[in-house]
């Protein structure tokens, strides 16, 4: 009996958002997993194809598969295919299946939406099991219902190809990675410090200290970051993160975290965050509760307390690199 992995991909995204999924694949497959994906191609018609896959390409492909444990990586594209892939992998293997958590849509996209987090709560609950981001995920998970047994991620891997940024300089640099037109709070900031940014749809005219690099792909991406540290926070405003995406960093394991951190740079992280007790736990950055705040926190911020961040985080990033952390929560789930 073998184990799987399986995932759903937008072809067209050209972006970050498909890296995650395709990096666990990678990992898991040096723990001899199988994987299985399915595709769709932009929204509009991946809605009608969604159709033709719940009742034809995911019935087939999972029909009788010689399966002993199965990782779905939810989400997929909509509720029709998750409950497809679900549902088929129990009904037509003898496999235990386990889902490893990308969003939980219930605490994003529909956080008001009382249908939606019912139907996803009872989702959760049809699996053997879920890998979650971290203790705030499943705390708030718990709380609301779901009662599998759940393991903490930690935080994601990243296959990164390009070299550790070396050992530079303290000078209190910044860099910003991510789409430009969801990162609202950047209109507002006005740094002493450098600030250099990278990703699609800048603005037409950028702030005094402030660079903007261009858009690359994951795998380049990490050739290009400049800045003694790489900063996490979403939301529009400087003094929190508010907002849909702002509020959400209060559960999720935001994936720029991880660029940063196995490309060798310490991070800048909301205090709110739930990655920031894994990030100043472990030496890996500082935490600052509003960035009205963050040219003093930079300043203070000695050579010699930089240099040991340093250190930490090329321990955590050469563990990210070889994908430590799903391999480890994966076997603490089936063993």
């Amino acid at each position: 009996m073998k184990n799987y992995v399986i995932g759903m991909y937008d072809k067209s995204q050209n972006e970050a958002g498909p890296k995650a999924k395709r990096d666990i694949e990678k990992f898991l497959g040096e723990l001899d997993f199988q994987t299985i994906d399915f595709y769709f191609q932009g929204a509009r018609k991946a809605e009608l194809l969604s159709y033709k896959q719940s009742w034809w390409d995911i019935p087939q492909r999972l029909k009788h598969l010689p399966a002993a444990n199965i990782f779905f990586q939810y989400p997929a594209f909509n509720q029709r295919t998750n409950q497809a892939i679900l549902m088929n992998a129990k009904k037509n293997t003898a496999a235990k299946v386990y889902l490893i958590i990308h969003d939980v849509e219930s605490l994003r996209a529909f956080s008001h939406d009382p249908a939606f987090i019912a139907w996803e709560i009872a989702f959760f609950n049809q699996s053997d099991g879920l890998i979650v981001h971290n203790a705030k995920m499943r705390d708030w998970l718990q709380q609301n219902g779901v009662h599998v047994p759940m393991v903490e991620l930690q935080i994601f891997d990243y296959a990164n190809p390009q070299p550790m940024i070396k050992m530079v300089d303290y000078q209190g640099s910044l860099c910003y990675a991510g789409n430009l037109a969801k990162a609202d709070f950047l209109q507002e900031l006005h740094l002493q410090h450098q600030l250099h940014l990278f990703g699609p749809n800048p603005a037409a005219e950028l702030k005094q200290q402030t660079a903007y690099h261009g858009s690359f792909t994951p795998e380049e991406l990490p050739a290009h970051l400049q800045g003694n540290f790489g900063l996490v926070w979403d939301g529009s405003r400087l003094d929190q993160t508010a907002g849909k995406f702002g509020a959400y960093l209060k559960y999720n394991d935001p994936h720029k975290t991880s660029l940063y951190l196995s490309s060798g740079l310490p991070v800048v992280i909301a205090q709110e965050a739930a990655l920031a007790d894994f990030i100043t736990s472990q030496g890996l950055g500082i935490a600052v509760a509003s960035l009205q705040d963050l040219d003093a926190k930079l300043a203070a911020v000695s050579k010699e307390e930089y240099q040991q961040m340093q250190y930490q985080v090329q321990q955590v990033g050469n563990k990210m690199r070889r994908g430590a952390y799903i391999k480890t929560a994966v076997k603490k789930m089936i063993n």
